[in-house]
Formats: structure tokens, C-alpha cells, sequence
């Protein structure tokens, strides 16, 4: 499914009683052949595609049900359920469901900030679960971190690539870190920097929010590749739960940075635009 930039303010809304009962979904991966030859890469797994400005959805799911076990041909293994592409986005009581590059939050160029609201909604997955370059806060959200098997790296809940000149990436707030991988084996996050461009600072804050006992202890955010995780812009604040902490490799926002990143700041950009409830 697409909605492309010329067809701006669409809006979904399942009828049901709730978002399981109303699923948009495709199967295919990144390394799935196509019909005419080659793969469908990342962008081309995509279950759902979001071009046009000011899209809503809101109680329904979007999944991605590439089968992992069933393709062990298949090596090249992410799978999105959503892309977006467009500005001034939202989402509210949505499950997004898949493995691997679940909710893929782009922008239509570098140099193009698309900010996106997700309120009481369930994002679930294993490695890069959120990723992209776009600016989303999450509130009120469930980010459920799928168990891979093993008994040390279960993936990371976020792959921000924000550029550099952009200035928020993922801000989670007060929301719950859940899921069903082994306790300490999931990082809050990994740097993404796309063909290893120097331009991105990835961007992630959490705050307010229920970690469970996946995250990893003492330093939750990961390298990726030869990017370390400390030139990125990470930072938490008031978090809870068994995963929560503090020390040297937790950066923690002051109270006068928690103040003024609220999520009405996060997503007011030029025009003010303010989808907060």
C-alpha cells in the first residue's frame, strides 16, 4: 500500500473494536526476490508506504510477516511495516508489527525535517525496531523488544540517522520498554549513519519511561559499525523500571534540558504545529 505525495491528508480509522482488528500487511524482506529480477531492498519491503502530508491513522495494525524461519535462503532480512516519507504525520492506537526495521521514520531528503506524532501505540520488533532520519515522538507508546534466542545481543529498539542540521530525532516519552528478549541483552539504541555519511548525529532521547530488565545495564546504547554510540546525541531522563539507571554511560538531560525538550518543542518546528493530547 502507498500514499503517495499527491494525495495529502488521507486518513485511515479501523472500525473494529481495537487495532487487532483491522491488519494491512505484506511479507516480503529486503532480500526477497522481485518478480522482474533482483530484491526488494528496505525501502522496497515496506508493507505500507507514507509520501502524502498531514496522513492519520488510528486503530489498526500494519505488520510485516516475513516468515525469518521459513527463508533461511533469505540473509538480508529487513522487513518494515511502515515507511514514512512525509511531514506532519499521525498515529494513534496503531500496533506496528514485524522483526527486524519495524517502523522505518524517513524523510523525503536530507535535507527536509518530517515529524511524526505516535501516541498509544505498540511498536514491536528485534534489531533497529525504529529507525530513520525523521523527527517522531513517541508518548504513551509501547516499544515490546522481540527475543532473538540469544543470551547477550537481542537487537536494539532505535536506529536514528537524524542529520546533523536537523534538531531532534526520537524523542520516547513516558512509554514502556517490554518485551520478551533474554534481561540485559537490548540496547536502547545504535547510531545509524547511512553509506557511513558523516553528516548524521543521530538523535534519541528517552524520558519518563518504564524500562524493563532487556535493556542492557551500565550502557544501554550500542556502536554501530566504527560509529560510536557517544558522538551521538543520547540522553535519558526519570526513566523507571528494572532497565533504568544512571552512571557514566547513561547521559541523563538536565532539568533545564528536560524542561524545554518537551514534545510540543520536539514537533513544533517553523509552523508550530502541535498534534499533542
Amino acid at each position: 500500500m502507498v500514499v503517495p505525495a499527491d494525495r495529502p491528508n488521507v486518513v485511515l480509522r479501523g472500525l473494529g473494536e481495537c487495532p487487532a482488528d483491522v491488519l494491512i500487511a505484506d511479507d516480503r524482506a529486503n532480500g526477497t526476490p522481485k518478480p522482474g529480477g533482483g530484491t526488494w531492498g528496505t525501502s522496497g519491503s515496506a508493507s505500507v508506504t507514507v509520501s502524502g502530508a498531514g496522513f492519520t491513522a488510528r486503530n489498526l495494525t500494519f505488520a510485516n510477516l516475513f516468515d525469518e524461519a521459513a527463508h533461511p535462503e533469505i540473509t538480508n532480512r529487513q522487513a518494515v511495516a511502515v515507511l514514512t516519507r512525509a511531514d506532519r504525520l499521525v498515529f494513534e492506537h496503531v500496533r506496528f508489527l514485524g522483526n527486524q526495521d519495524t517502523l522505518y521514520l524517513n524523510t523525503p531528503d536530507v535535507a527536509t525535517a518530517s515529524r511524526a506524532y505516535l501516541r498509544n501505540c505498540l511498536i514491536e520488533g528485534d534489531v533497529d525496531v525504529i529507525f530513520g532520519r525523521g523527527t517522531a515522538v513517541l508518548d504513551r507508546c509501547e516499544l515490546r523488544s522481540l527475543t532473538r534466542g540469544s543470551t547477550t545481543n537481542n537487537g536494539y529498539v532505535t536506529a536514528a540517522s537524524t542529520d546533523r542540521a536537523v534538531p531532534y530525532g526520537f524523542l520516547v516519552s513516558r512509554s514502556r520498554l517490554t518485551g520478551t528478549a533474554e534481561p540485559g541483552t537490548v540496547s536502547l539504541g545504535r547510531p545509524w549513519h547511512p553509506g557511513n555519511d558523516p553528516a548524521a548525529a543521530p538523535s534519541t532521547v528517552i524520558r519518563e519511561s518504564w524500562l524493563g530488565a532487556h535493556v542492557r545495564p551500565g550502557t544501554p546504547w550500542s556502536d554501530f559499525g566504527t560509529w560510536p554510540w557517544r558522538d551521538a546525541r543520547y540522553a535519558e531522563y526519570a526513566n523507571v523500571g528494572p532497565g533504568a539507571g544512571a552512571g557514566p554511560d547513561r547521559p541523563q538531560l538536565t532539568a533545564d534540558e528536560a524542561a524545554r525538550l518537551t514534545r510540543r518543542a520536539w514537533l513544533a518546528g517553523a509552523d508550530g504545529w502541535d498534534p499533542v493530547r
